[in-house]
């Protein structure tokens, strides 16, 4: 498992904005608009001490720190393996995710994952 996760760390150092990303089956998704490397301490999302007198929806914005724009459990997963941000015209939000462990390769410019476009969470 640690070796994996190693392996994921060495692909997405390779991986800079503007790369073309490239599905399962040769789909374009998208370009590259944000990597951000796995943290395995990545803290998971605690919900802080609540105000009173706050609402739910504060507290929520309180809580978000931009990115990755997903629920909080995969926001959670992404921090920890790392991710990518795509922009796409694919998705209605104008944007996916890209787990670590979904990235098959990074060759010539390109990041091709081995899974399909619509495996990918997209951005809320």
């Amino acid at each position: 498992m640690e070796q994996q996760g190693t392996e994921q760390q060495t692909a997405i150092s390779r991986i800079t904005t503007g790369m073309r990303v490239i599905d399962t089956v040769g789909v374009e998704v998208g370009t590259v608009d944000l990597v951000q490397r796995g943290d395995p301490n990545a803290v998971t999302v605690q919900a802080p001490t609540a105000d009173p007198g706050g609402s739910l929806n504060e507290l929520i914005e309180s809580a978000a720190v931009g990115e990755p724009d997903v629920p909080a459990d995969l926001a959670a997963r992404l921090l920890r393996t790392g991710y990518l941000k795509v922009s796409t015209e694919l998705a209605r939000t104008g944007a996916v995710y890209v787990l670590a462990d979904q990235i098959a390769t990074v060759t010539d410019g390109q990041v091709r994952l081995g899974v399909g476009v619509g495996d990918l969470p997209p951005e809320e």
